[in-house]
């Protein structure tokens, strides 16, 4: 872990302190914050970070190459992470061979507008309907037209399963029917699981007696049903698996985000740092990859571990070779200072994943910046360990 002193020198001098300053949201907790915003503090610290731009003392590690059979990456994700997972597929499903979704919806369902987001999205009524299913294959076949995304004839061969709970207050059951109908223009009905019976509410589904109550919709949105969600997504995008492990052998790895993200992921509402489980197997082994993404509000400075290490992944992916990413965003809601003279506004007080278009119109194509950022995570896993 980072050091308090390498903290305090890292906010000194960090490309992304002046944007930090200007973000509404941030508030450093080593420096008061009568003092954060005094006009000469800020101009020192503008000039440090002009000066010095090139210095850096962050304390994680380079995600280390794993020498990762590619060819059988998977995805998943819950409630925001649930939407990413589908972008991620259907953007690169070329890539990705199946994919888990709890409480998330259709490829690009918000169209760029945050209204449409929290409300078709996610309360649709019949003045703010679900899209329709034909508009979204539509969009869909045109992106792939020009070359924005994967040739969706690849979605064919991948496996899908999904879930929705009944108590799900949050993201309501007739926006997970609409992603199924989506699927099943591109997937064949045998490919896809969708459960929606059971009374949960909106969260991870664990069977963990620790987590809350099975029909809570509250943070940190891990909810014990008795329903090993994580377990049974991975078996349905692998098929069979190994009994999952009683104590893990492997290692947590905290990472370097900021590579992906030209050494600023702070801009895009990422954290500057992920997290990866490797086994201990997949050291000297070829693993599979497969990469979950958190919800709103279940990110490492909300939660701590908690989802990295209870939403029920680990203990499957050490007994059965797979390496699980979770990278991790923050919660952003301000000024982001793009360039020397261009400023952007971003809201994500959340921390959720961009399903809606507050880190740029390309958000749910490869060239945004949080899925090619993501894509160049999955890649280096695959490289020859060194």
């Amino acid at each position: 872990m980072i050091i308090t002193s390498l903290i305090d020198l890292r906010f000194v001098i960090n490309p992304s302190t002046v944007d930090r300053l200007l973000d509404s949201s941030y508030h450093h907790p080593h420096i008061p914050t009568d003092k954060v915003m005094h006009p000469f503090r800020l101009f020192i610290l503008c000039a440090l970070f002009i000066t010095l731009f090139s210095i850096d003392v962050f304390a994680a590690v380079s995600l280390p190459p794993q020498h990762a059979d590619l060819s059988e990456t998977s995805v998943s994700g819950v409630s925001s992470g649930g939407y990413m997972a589908v972008q991620f597929h259907v953007a690169y499903s070329s890539l990705v061979s199946g994919v888990g979704v709890i409480a998330g919806g259709p490829y690009n369902c918000a169209d760029g507008s945050i209204w449409r987001a929290t409300h078709n999205c996610m309360h649709p009524t019949p003045f703010n309907p679900v899209p329709e299913v034909g508009s979204l294959v539509a969009r869909t076949d045109q992106l792939a037209a020009s070359g924005e995304i994967d040739d969706p004839s690849h979605l064919a061969i991948a496996k899908v399963w999904l879930f929705s709970g009944t108590q799900d207050t949050i993201v309501s059951r007739p926006v997970m029917d609409t992603l199924a109908k989506y699927y099943e223009h591109y997937v064949t009905h045998d490919r896809i699981f969708y459960k929606h019976d059971l009374d949960a509410g909106h969260g991870m589904i664990v069977d963990d007696r620790t987590a809350e109550a099975c029909p809570s919709n509250a943070n940190p949105y891990i909810n014990d049903c008795s329903y090993d969600a994580a377990g049974l997504l991975l078996k349905q995008i692998y098929g069979p698996l190994n009994l999952p492990s009683s104590q893990l052998s492997g290692t947590f790895m905290e990472f370097d985000q900021r590579e992906f993200l030209n050494g600023d992921a702070y801009s895009h509402s990422m954290r500057d740092s992920g997290f990866v489980y490797v086994p201990q197997a997949c050291r000297s082994s070829r693993c599979r990859v497969h990469v979950a993404f958190h919800g709103c509000l279940q990110d490492y400075d909300t939660i701590g571990d908690q989802f990295y290490k209870k939403a029920g992944y680990n203990r499957w992916a050490d007994s059965n070779n797979i390496i699980v990413l979770y990278p991790q965003t923050i919660a952003r809601f301000g000024w982001t200072w793009k360039s020397f003279w261009t400023f952007s506004y971003v809201s994500n007080p959340n921390a959720c994943w961009d399903w809606w278009g507050y880190d740029g119109p390309n958000y749910y194509k490869q060239s945004g910046a949080q899925m090619s950022a993501i894509k160049k995570m999955v890649e280096r896993s695959g490289l020859p360990r060194k």
